[in-house]
Parts: C-alpha cells; structure tokens; sequence
C-alpha cells in the first residue's frame, strides 16, 4: 500500500532548484545594482571585480561567470537602463504609443516622457562608455559602437513605425525622422541640458517632446 503522505509531499529537488534560482537572480541584481555605483563613482578603470564582488556579497568567480569581467557587467547596466523605471520594458511602451495613440502631439509628449525615464538611467552609463573609450580602452571603444548602432536601429525602427501613421511632415525621409530622434536621445543633449546646465528632467522631457513636434509633425493651420 502506497503511503498517502508520503506521496503527496512536494518533490524537495524542485523546490531546492527554485531557491537556487531565486537566489542567483538575487545575487545577479545585486552584482548590477553596485557595479553601477562603482562604475559610476569611480570610474571604469578604476573599479575592480573584487570591489563589486566585495560589495555585492558574492564571489568574483562567479561574477566573471555571470558576466564575463568588467566589459560585461558594463553592457549589462547599460541594457537594464533601457528597460526604464519599472512595468513593462520602456520600449514596449513606447512602441504600444507609436501604434496606439491617436493625436500626434499626445504622441510627441509620451515620446518626451518616455526621454526622461530612460535618460536619468541611461545617460551616465553611456557617458561612462564613452570615456573610457576616449582613454584607449578597446574594449569600451567596441561597446561604444555597438550601443551607438543599436541606437540608431531603434530610432529608425521607431522612424518607421511613426512614418506609418501619417502623423508626420509628408517630406520627411525615414532616415531624417531617425536622425531627429537619435539625436533628441543622446547622452550628450542630456549630458549638456541636465548635467552640465541643470535643468529639471521635467523641463528637458517638455523640450524634447516641442523639439520632436518642431522638427516632424506638419504646422498647424493659421
């Protein structure tokens, strides 16, 4: 006779497989969350593996494992800067507005919201890239490229998706339209507006939502 208890209890390997799980995503979160902090407040050539692996709590073997050394991790906070402050990833929302909203300069100011949740985010790991890659580093120098042709893919993307709702200036390439987006996503016009002038982020999404309407919807009629 088969045990009832016995048989209904819960398998302890899945339940172990879970927690193991669980924690390595814990773990990973916080290798991401204190190598941007040290990334950022250091330097890229001057934060370490150890450091991170210090301050994260975990060992740096298994950092090198989980990411590959310091070019990964970078990559990595770079790309979970582009996921925005939580929800659904920021460039699934932004694409349901491309395809969703009905009024054109609705759109241009979710367009501008959109800036200022990924900019804060995603500007100071871009600018990290960037210099490290201005000092020499090769392997900064490669993701610089990298981040910067996924960029523009994105905008064009975006370009072409916008283009479609014939919402725009009817003389507008998509190559133009994805030109005036890169550039209203750089870190640089971040870098320059909110580090360096000190604007609010609230005023630089107002900007770069009129500079989209500026530069891509038609005139309004007199």
């Amino acid at each position: 006779m088969v045990n009832e208890s016995r048989s209904q209890a819960p398998h302890p390997r899945a339940y172990d497989s879970r927690r193991r799980q669980e924690a390595a995503e814990e773990a990973r979160k916080r290798v991401l969350a204190e190598s941007r902090t040290l990334f950022l407040a250091g330097g890229y050539g001057r934060t370490t593996i150890a450091a991170i692996a210090r301050a994260a709590g975990v060992s740096k073997e298994s950092v090198y494992k989980g990411f590959g050394g310091k070019p990964g991790l970078v990559r990595a906070i770079y790309e979970q800067s582009l996921l925005g402050a939580g929800g659904p990833p920021a460039e699934e929302r932004s694409d349901n507005a491309q395809t969703t909203v009905t009024d054109p300069r609705e759109l241009m100011e979710r367009l501008g919201r959109f800036t200022t949740e990924v900019s804060p985010l995603g500007s100071p790991v871009f600018l990290l890239i960037r210099d490290a890659a201005a000092s020499g580093d090769p392997d900064m120098a490669a993701l610089l490229l990298d981040v910067d042709d996924a960029r523009y893919r994105r905008m064009l993307h975006n370009a072409r998706q916008v283009l479609a709702r014939k919402f725009l200036r009817a003389d507008l390439t998509e190559e133009e339209v994805a030109d005036v987006m890169f550039t209203c996503t750089s870190a640089e016009l971040y870098e320059n507006l909110v580090l360096k002038r000190g604007w609010s982020v609230e005023r630089y999404g107002r900007f770069i939502a009129r500079t989209l309407a500026a530069n891509l919807l038609p005139e309004p009629p007199t």
